[in-house]
């Protein structure tokens, strides 16, 4: 007797996206404390996951100077290998010191359709201009 091969994962999806992010808004703050900005985001997949997502992020910090936190929430619908639903990202990027983190995962509880149960991370990288993910996922 074999055993049906899983279909929860580990499963890897690859591929570009394009984002656009418009121009902070200021968020309204007591006047001695550090600013916060407001951003909305939008972005377009392509390659295994393939759909659009829409978000919000807060900033705050000085970039030009590489002291900075964002974090922002991002709603995806869409394809995941041909699995249609959707899901939330959570985005938490910090600069500090010199040094660079990013964290982005799939927020516990928000599959929808096909991709119920969803968890997992997504990483990102800038090449040449373009924008690629690596989504690392499970099906639950």
């Amino acid at each position: 007797m074999s055993a049906e091969p899983s279909t929860a994962g580990p499963f890897t999806a690859t591929g570009e996206f394009e984002v656009r992010i418009e121009p902070p808004i200021a968020v309204n703050v007591p006047s001695a404390a550090s600013p916060l900005g407001r951003r909305t985001l939008e972005k377009n997949y392509h390659g295994a996951l393939s759909g659009r997502a829409s978000g919000e992020m807060l900033t705050s910090g000085d970039m030009q100077t590489g002291e900075a936190t964002y974090i922002a929430l991002e709603s995806f619908i869409g394809t995941l290998d041909g699995r249609e639903g959707g899901f939330t990202l959570r985005h938490f990027g910090q600069m500090h010191a010199g040094q660079q983190a990013l964290s982005i995962s799939i927020t516990p509880g928000s599959g929808s359709g096909l991709l119920v149960g969803i968890e997992g991370e997504l990483l990102i990288r800038c090449e040449g201009g373009k924008h690629y993910y690596t989504l690392n996922y499970r099906l639950g």
